[in-house]
């Protein structure tokens, strides 16, 4: 059975995943699952997660940054720059702000992971939930653009090279391009 990724086309962790493959040169199968779909994730990996990855051979892993180490260790490693904690520490400071400015605009495109009614409205619901009334958070936008600015002006003197944080690929480049 070959290697098969579990995504949504939306999912910044998702895009690690296919940030790494196509950086290491991996041909993956991709399965864009909708995101009414409880049953795909529940029998894969028994919870309603994702990004998952099935390896050749069917087992199953989680968490974006393992599938991430996976992947790049089963070529030339392409990651091989050093990793600093400062950039892990701005990359959590942009994901505060970054889902109410992304996952409000989400239900808008025509992404797979919305292919149906249903499935849209259930994203749409959940993140609901979660971040309250998503056209008030649209209505923030220049509010929440704003909060970014910080960790970006912090960010900026970090980068070393534009075609690399560090000077070299890293997987600090694969936690922050995503974003």
């Amino acid at each position: 059975m070959p290697m098969k990724r579990y995504i949504f086309e939306h999912c910044s962790l998702c895009f690690r995943v296919r940030m790494t493959a196509a950086l290491t040169g991996l041909a993956l199968e991709e399965k864009v699952v909708l995101d009414d779909d409880t049953a795909t994730r529940v029998s894969l990996v028994g919870r309603r997660v994702i990004p998952i990855l099935v390896k050749d051979g069917g087992t199953a892993m989680l968490e974006s940054m393992d599938m991430v180490a996976y992947l790049d260790a089963m070529e030339d490693p392409v990651l091989t720059g050093h990793e600093r904690p400062q950039i892990s520490a701005i990359e959590a400071r942009l994901l505060r702000t970054m889902a109410r400015l992304t996952m409000t605009r989400y239900p808008l495109l025509d992404l797979p992971e919305f292919a149906t009614v249903a499935a849209r409205d259930h994203f749409t619901a959940r993140k609901r939930k979660s971040f309250g009334d998503l056209a008030e958070l649209r209505d923030r936008t220049r509010e929440l653009l704003g909060s970014l600015i910080p960790a970006l002006n912090d960010l900026d003197p970090l980068i070393e090279n534009p075609r690399a944080i560090n000077g070299r690929l890293s997987r600090d480049d694969v936690r922050i391009l995503p974003l």
